[in-house]
């Protein structure tokens, strides 16, 4: 977003995500939910927690490969089709935007303990400071985010202690006093008080090293708010009288009053204008991303694109800002709140699948820096949690959802059908598990993805390319070896013989670079193309970058069953990890362009083919020269 502008740390990703989440989920609905499941609310908030942990995974995987705007709908379109991601950003921009509008009622909730201003006019004065503050710039509203969810988190923490000694035991038994089952339909209820942990992906391109702060923050974020949520409302049940409780939309300002008095109670309702001021910062900064990654996809008007001096795209702010005001009125509260709570797992069930779909569709441009440990049960784990948190909610609910996904492919089927013709991982998979026709449509996800990955390790900003790419990938095209094999092999058999070849060559022992060549092809799959594979492997070490082509007419057997005529295999050392990737792209590029034919690189001699391979690079380092001129 900011071409050389501010761009979030750690510390402001952490605040975002957690300035995302607390609002009414907690200082409003806590005392709502209490009414449906007795003091186990505690428990309901633990579970709607841990629900998040595996699309955590998921969407920082998804993320690290693809750090775009748009966060969640960029890669569920990528990995659905443009059907799916439109359904899947409209709701996200509408669920997050939902969840500022509850911060606004909130407000409203709040604003009556200490003046008698109507909430619509505060909304609106509130709404446009801060729709004023998003427009003028990242670091302005992210550091005025920073200072709101430290004072939030602080006078939090002082509730918890100093509630603590205060709790009555009668309050809080039996623990279980409305049944076992009601703790896990809660759960979807309160799920809305995490919605707006994920969302922050919708900033990628604005954080710095996403593909190591985004899950670093998220995750801090949900350690935090978790443990203080269940801390809060511990002490609320444990001191507020049970029947005014359940129907209060002020619990924690009840809850601070009982042990605290009037002073400390209005200390609290400051810590409530703290949480929703900074829920409708964070979500119209992250709200308004969705547009704009759908914009440029032409999912949405053009106009959405448009941006100021500092590159914020302020007609996407503005129109957020002015849709929270206008959702206010739109639906009772508890409707809002379930609503958007089935919205937010319908996208954590997308992202947990686009996961598997990408990394079963073998597509050679679908490189994460950081992959979700213990795959594919991260992800099944997280569809099937969801899922019955879904299950969980009201039939009158569900019929809005569903009302609400209809209504969104009748947009999609009357403003951007036959208009967008975009590829996906998903006829990727169908493609690869039918060996149909491999005809790619107008828009390959294939080649989006090496696009993104060569913008996203700034290659082309590297100082190699910029002085004299040319004459850095002739040096290394030259010093390529090449292995002639005339025998059908199984793959274990072909990796000893690239390990003994490539061994002295880089100072590295046979045995652990062999180990290491089979654990990456089990991960995953290296055969890009029938009859060719590039098994490729960033090691330790310092200035090492070796290409081995290994041909075999008669075939070797890789582990998916495949066989590979031509082998490029590609080490490297983390130091040159720029020319690694680069020269990946462009061996990926020159095996998909129209004029490769994987005869002559079976039948050229050394000199020969390094001739062709460094005519097609030349070709690609000359288109690219001119288009980011």
């Amino acid at each position: 977003m900011e071409k050389a502008g501010h761009k979030l740390k750690l510390w402001e990703v952490f605040c975002l995500a957690s300035g995302a989440m607390i609002s009414s989920g907690l200082f409003i609905i806590a005392g709502l939910a209490f009414g449906y499941a007795g003091p186990a609310v505690v428990l309901s908030y633990l579970i709607a927690g841990l629900a998040c942990i595996p699309t955590i995974l998921s969407m920082s995987e998804l993320t690290s490969a693809m750090p775009k705007a748009g966060g969640d709908y960029f890669y569920i379109t990528r990995g659905f089709g443009s059907l799916v991601g439109t359904i899947a950003g409209i709701g996200s921009w509408f669920s997050l935007s939902f969840k500022s509008a509850f911060a606004l009622i909130g407000m409203g909730a709040y604003l009556t303990l200490i003046t008698h201003y109507p909430i619509e006019v505060i909304a609106v004065i509130l709404c446009g400071f801060f729709i004023m503050l998003n427009i003028s710039g990242v670091k302005e509203s992210s550091a005025f985010q920073v200072f709101l969810v430290i004072g939030l988190l602080a006078i939090l923490f002082v509730y918890s202690v100093w509630g603590l000694p205060h709790i009555k035991k009668e309050q809080i038994t039996p623990f279980f006093s409305k049944g076992y089952l009601t703790v896990f339909s809660t759960a979807s209820f309160v799920f809305v008080a995490y919605g707006g942990l994920t969302k922050i992906v919708a900033m990628a391109e604005e954080i710095e090293n996403p593909e190591k702060n985004l899950l670093r923050g998220m995750v801090l974020s949900l350690l935090v708010v978790s443990f203080l949520y269940m801390l809060v409302v511990f002490v609320t049940v444990g001191v507020v009288d049970p029947e005014h409780l359940s129907k209060t939309l002020t619990p924690i300002s009840d809850g601070a009053r009982v042990f605290g008095g009037s002073l400390f109670e209005k200390i609290v309702c400051v810590a409530a204008f703290l949480a929703f001021i900074s829920t409708v910062n964070a979500g119209i900064m992250s709200a308004s991303r969705y547009l704009l990654g759908m914009s440029r996809d032409k999912h949405m008007p053009s106009i959405f694109q448009k941006t100021n001096r500092k590159n914020i795209p302020y007609i996407a702010v503005l129109f957020t800002g002015l849709f929270m005001i206008f959702a206010i009125t739109l639906l009772k509260l508890e409707v809002l709140v379930k609503m958007g709570s089935v919205i937010f797992l319908i996208s954590y069930i997308l992202a947990n699948s686009a996961v598997i779909l990408f990394r079963e569709s073998k597509i050679t441009g679908y490189q994460p820096t950081f992959r979700s440990p213990f795959y594919p049960y991260t992800q099944i784990a997280g569809i099937f949690i969801t899922g019955f948190l879904i299950l969980e909610v009201s039939t009158g609910v569900l019929f809005l959802t569903l009302l609400f996904i209809c209504t969104g492919g009748l947009i999609y089927k009357y403003t951007i059908y036959n208009k967008v013709v975009r590829d996906s991982a998903l006829e990727h998979l169908l493609r690869r598990l039918i060996s149909a026709d491999k005809e790619l449509t107008e828009l390959d996800v294939s080649s989006e993805l090496k696009e993104i990955v060569l913008s996203r390790d700034r290659i082309l900003e590297d100082s190699y390319y910029r002085k004299s790419a040319s004459a850095v990938f002739d040096e290394i095209i030259k010093n390529i070896s090449v292995l002639d094999i005339n025998e059908h092999l199984k793959s274990e058999q072909f990796f000893i013989m690239v390990s003994e070849n490539l061994a002295k060559k880089i100072d590295m022992n046979k045995t652990d670079l062999l180990k290491k060549f089979i654990e990456r092809e089990l991960t995953s799959s290296t055969v890009v193309e029938e009859g060719i594979a590039i098994p490729h492997l960033v090691i330790e070490g310092k200035g090492i970058i070796k290409i081995l082509f290994v041909r075999n007419k008669k075939g070797t057997e890789f582990p998916d069953g495949k066989i590979v005529n031509t082998a490029i295999v590609i080490v490297s050392s983390s130091d040159k990890r720029h020319l690694h990737l680069k020269l990946l792209a462009y061996f990926l590029n020159i095996i998909e362009s129209p004029d490769f034919d994987n005869e002559w690189l079976l039948r050229l001699d050394k000199d020969e083919l390094v001739n062709k391979i460094l005519d097609f690079i030349k070709k690609q380092i000359s288109v690219e020269s001119g288009r980011f001129k």
